[in-house]
C-alpha cells in the first residue's frame, strides 16, 4: 500500500479552564466574607476547643459583666492605687471582645479560601446524564454494548455500575476505563487545560467524574459510591471539614495552654501583693494583664496556620487527605522519586545522530527520519525533531509502504517507490535483517557498529541502528541513533538544596544498573534503586523508616500501592490508578511527579511559619510583662519609675494601651499565617538562629514601640 506520510498535528490546549482561585494571602474581600463567620465562632462549644483563646473570651464575658454592673455600684473601683475612668471596665471587655474576634477572623478567612475552591469544585458535580450498560459483558463488542445502554441520571450511578462516554458527554463519575482510549479534558479538577489521554489496560485508566471526553469513545467501571466521589472528598478537604489537628500542633496547644494556666497563677498572685501594699488590683485591670501575658498571639493563629498549609498545597493542585501529611512532609529525610516522568521527562529522545562507515551525516538524518515518520511513539517523534533542528525536514510527505514495528522484527521503516528499503531498530534484529539477503557485513564496519552501540548502552541510553538495502546493491549500516533518557532541566540544582536541606534523594527505576547509574549522576540524586520490584520498594521504606527516617515517594500505578500506603508522605498521580490513590495521603492532581519537591518545601514552610509566630508570640509576652508591670504598680512602688523606660502616662492607660496592641497584632500577623515565613534550604541551627533574630527580637522590640505610640493617643482620652 503506498501512502503519503505526514506527522499528526499536536493535540491543541482547551479553552475551557476556569478561572484560577485568587492567591493572595490577604484580601478586603476575602475580609468581608469571613467577618459573618467569625461572629459564628463566638459560640462558646467552639471556642473551648483553644484553650488560650477560650481563657480570652470568659475574661470578655466576665469584664462585659462586670462593666454592666458597675453603673449601679457606683462606679469602677480604684485600681492599684489609682482611680481609673469611668468607662474603663467596659472599653477593656470591647477590646477583649475584639480580640476573640480577630482570633475567629483569621481562622475564618484561611477556611473561606478553602470555601470559594470548593464552590467552583461543587459547580464540577452537576447531576448529568450518564449512558448506562444494562448487562456489560467486558468480551462484548461495540454494538453489542451499544444495544443495551439505558440513559439515567449520574445521581443514581452505583459502585460497580458501567458507562459509556462520547467525545462531548462528561464522565458521570470517577471510574475506571475498561474498554477504549480518548482525549480527556480535565481543566475542571486540575485547572490544566492541556487535554491528558486515558486508556484502558495501564496506569492511566482513572477518569473523574466531571471531567470531559474530547475525543473518541471510552467505557468506564463506577469505582465510587454515591457522596463518596473524588469531588466530593475535595470539597469536604478542602473546606477544611475533615482537617484535624496534627500531633506536633496538639503538643503546641498543649504548651499554649500550660503557659496559660501559668499565667493565671501569675495573675492571681498580683491582687494579694497590691492588697498588701493597699492599692489592691480591679478584676477588669487582671483580665486585662492576663490577656497580655498569655501567649494570644500564636493561639490566635494557630488553626489559620494549619489550614493555609493545606490551602497553599491546594493552590498548587495537591490535594492533602489530612493535616498530619502536610506537616509529615516537613520532616522528611529521605525522597524516594521514580525515574520515569519524574527525573527525566518519561519517554527517551534522540539525542545525536552517529554516522558510520564514512556514510554522510545528511543521509542518516534523512533515512532515520523517514523510518520514524509512521512511528507514533514519543521515541519517533523525538527522531524527527531531531531531524529537523538538523537541517533535514521530511514533514511534507515521502511516498513509501509503510513498515510498521512489531515485536517479532524489533523494527520499523519505510519501502519507497523504488525499492529501497530503509530499516531502524535493534542491532541485531538490523544486523539479521541485512545478512538475510545473503551479504555478511564487513568486518570493520561491524567493529564499528559494536562499538558505537556499547558506548551509547554505557552512557544510559538506547541505541538504534538505521539501515538501507537499494536494488541490486548489498545492504548498508548507515549509522546509529542515540535516544536517551533526558534529565529535566534545573532538578540538579534542586537536589543540591534539598541535599542542604538534610533530605536524601534516591532514584527508583526499572532500568538495568548500568542506565540507572548514568541517570543517577547525571541528575544529582544521592542513590539509586535499579531493577526495583514493588517488593523493593517496600522494603526500601521500611529500611529507611526503622533508621529514624521518615520518607515520601510517588507514583501512579497499582504497583506503588503498597509503597505509597508505608511511606509517610505518599503523593499519588490523579492520572494513576483508584488503587494508587486510595493508598497515598496525597493526590497531585496535575500528575506531575515532580511536584513532591514542592510538597516538601511547603511542608516544612508550615512548620517554619509555626515556630516563627510561637517565637514572636512568647517574646511578645515577655516584652509586654516588663512594659506594663512598672506602669502599674509606680504609684505604689516609685521605685518602679525608674524602669518605665517608655514613659507611659499612667496604669490606666498602661494596660489599656497593651490590650489594643495586643488585639492588633494578631490582625497584622494574619497575612503572614496565611502566606506562610519566605522559606530558604538552611539547616535547622539557621533556621533557628533566624528566628530568633527576626522574630525573637522583633517579638521584644515591637511590644515596647506599639504601646507606647498607642499610650500616645489613649493618653489623651477624657480620665486617662
Amino acid at each position: 500500500m503506498s501512502t503519503t506520510l505526514t506527522r499528526p498535528a499536536e493535540p491543541t490546549a482547551s479553552a475551557a479552564a476556569p478561572a484560577p482561585t485568587p492567591s493572595g494571602a490577604f484580601t478586603w474581600t476575602q475580609v468581608r466574607a469571613a467577618v459573618p463567620g467569625a461572629f459564628r465562632k463566638l459560640d462558646p462549644r467552639g471556642m473551648w476547643r483553644n484553650p488560650v483563646m477560650f481563657i480570652v473570651w470568659v475574661g470578655a464575658a466576665l469584664t462585659s459583666v462586670i462593666a454592666v454592673v458597675e453603673p449601679f455600684a457606683g462606679g469602677p473601683a480604684p485600681s492599684g492605687g489609682t482611680q481609673v475612668p469611668a468607662a474603663f471596665t467596659a472599653v477593656i471587655a470591647v477590646v477583649l471582645w475584639l480580640t476573640v474576634l480577630f482570633a475567629n477572623l483569621a481562622e475564618s478567612v484561611a477556611e473561606g479560601r478553602g470555601r470559594a475552591q470548593a464552590d467552583s469544585l461543587r459547580r464540577t458535580r452537576t447531576a448529568t446524564a450518564a449512558q448506562k450498560v444494562a448487562a456489560y459483558d467486558e468480551v462484548a463488542d461495540p454494538d453489542a454494548t451499544r444495544a443495551r445502554l439505558v440513559e439515567v441520571s449520574s445521581a443514581d450511578l452505583r459502585l460497580g455500575d458501567v458507562v459509556v462516554v462520547t467525545a462531548g458527554e462528561l464522565v458521570p463519575g470517577d471510574g475506571e476505563i475498561v474498554q477504549g482510549i480518548a482525549s480527556v479534558d480535565e481543566s475542571a479538577i486540575t485547572g490544566e487545560s492541556a487535554p491528558v489521554i486515558r486508556e484502558s489496560g495501564g496506569d492511566r485508566s482513572a477518569v473523574t467524574g466531571g471531567t470531559r471526553v474530547l475525543s473518541d469513545r471510552i467505557v468506564v467501571r463506577i469505582t465510587s459510591k454515591p457522596g463518596e466521589t473524588f469531588v466530593d472528598r475535595m470539597i469536604a478537604l478542602v473546606e477544611g471539614a475533615s482537617r484535624q489537628k496534627t500531633p506536633n500542633e496538639i503538643a503546641l496547644s498543649i504548651l499554649l495552654a500550660s503557659l496559660s494556666i501559668v499565667f493565671v497563677v501569675v495573675a492571681l498572685t498580683l491582687n494579694p501583693i497590691a492588697s498588701y501594699a493597699a492599692a489592691p488590683v480591679s478584676v477588669a485591670v487582671l483580665v486585662a494583664l492576663l490577656v497580655c501575658l498569655i501567649p494570644t498571639t500564636i493561639g490566635a493563629l494557630l488553626s489559620a496556620i494549619g489550614i493555609a498549609g493545606m490551602d497553599r498545597l491546594v493552590q498548587r493542585n495537591v490535594l492533602a487527605m489530612s493535616g498530619r501529611a502536610v506537616e509529615a512532609a516537613g520532616d522528611v529525610t529521605t525522597l524516594l522519586l521514580d525515574k520515569t516522568g519524574t527525573i527525566t521527562h518519561g519517554n527517551r529522545q534522540a539525542a545525536e545522530f552517529l554516522a558510520l562507515g564514512g556514510t554522510p551525516q545528511a543521509e542518516l538524518v534523512r533515512a532515520a527520519a523517514v523510518s520514524s515518520l509512521a512511528d507514533p511513539t514519543p521515541e519517533g517523534t523525538s527522531i524527527v525533531d531531531l531531524a529537523r533542528r538538523n537541517g533535514v525536514d521530511v514533514g511534507q510527505g515521502v511516498a513509501g509502504d509503510i513498515v510498521p514495528f512489531t515485536a517479532q522484527t524489533r523494527m520499523s521503516g519505510l519501502d519507497e517507490p523504488d525499492g529501497t528499503q530503509i530499516r531502524k531498530g535493534a542491532g541485531t534484529a538490523v544486523t539479521a535483517w541485512l545478512e538475510a539477503g545473503g551479504t555478511p557485513l564487513a568486518d570493520d564496519l561491524r567493529a564499528e557498529m559494536t562499538a558505537a552501540v556499547e558506548h551509547v548502552a554505557q552512557s544510559g541510553g538506547t541505541p538504534l541502528v538505521v539501515a538501507v538495502k537499494a536494488p541490486g546493491q548489498p545492504g548498508r549500516v548507515l549509522g546509529v541513533v542515540h535516544l536517551k533518557d533526558v534529565v529535566k532541566e534545573g532538578l540538579a540544582q534542586r537536589f543540591a538544596e534539598l541535599r542542604s536541606m538534610g533530605i536524601r534523594t534516591v532514584m527508583i527505576t526499572g532500568d538495568n544498573p548500568l542506565t540507572a547509574r548514568a541517570i543517577a549522576a547525571e541528575a544529582g540524586v544521592d542513590d539509586f534503586l535499579a531493577e526495583a520490584t514493588p517488593e523493593d520498594k517496600l522494603a526500601l521504606i521500611r529500611k529507611e523508616q526503622e533508621g529514624g527516617h521518615l520518607v515520601a515517594m510517588t507514583g501512579d500505578g497499582t504497583n506503588d500501592a503498597p509503597a505509597l500506603a508505608q511511606a509517610d508522605v505518599g503523593m499519588a498521580m490523579n492520572s494513576g490508578t483508584s488503587a494508587a490513590k486510595e493508598a497515598g495521603n496525597m493526590v497531585d492532581l496535575d500528575s506531575d511527579p515532580t511536584k513532591l519537591i514542592d510538597v516538601v518545601r511547603i511542608g516544612k514552610q508550615l512548620l517554619i511559619t509555626r515556630g516563627a509566630l510561637t517565637t514572636f508570640s512568647i517574646a511578645n509576652d515577655v516584652a509586654k510583662y516588663f512594659a506594663i508591670i512598672p506602669a502599674m504598680f509606680m504609684g505604689v512602688f516609685p521605685g518602679l519609675q525608674a524602669l518605665n523606660v517608655m514613659g507611659l502616662s499612667s496604669p490606666s492607660s498602661a494596660v489599656l494601651s497593651a490590650i489594643i496592641f495586643n488585639a492588633l497584632v494578631i490582625v497584622a500577623l494574619i497575612p503572614l499565617a496565611l502566606r506562610g515565613v519566605r522559606y530558604r534550604p538552611l539547616d535547622a541551627s539557621a533556621i533557628l538562629g533566624r528566628n530568633l533574630l527576626v522574630y525573637g527580637v522583633g517579638g521584644i522590640v515591637a511590644p515596647f514601640v506599639g504601646i507606647w505610640l498607642i499610650d500616645l493617643v489613649v493618653r489623651h482620652l477624657p480620665g486617662f
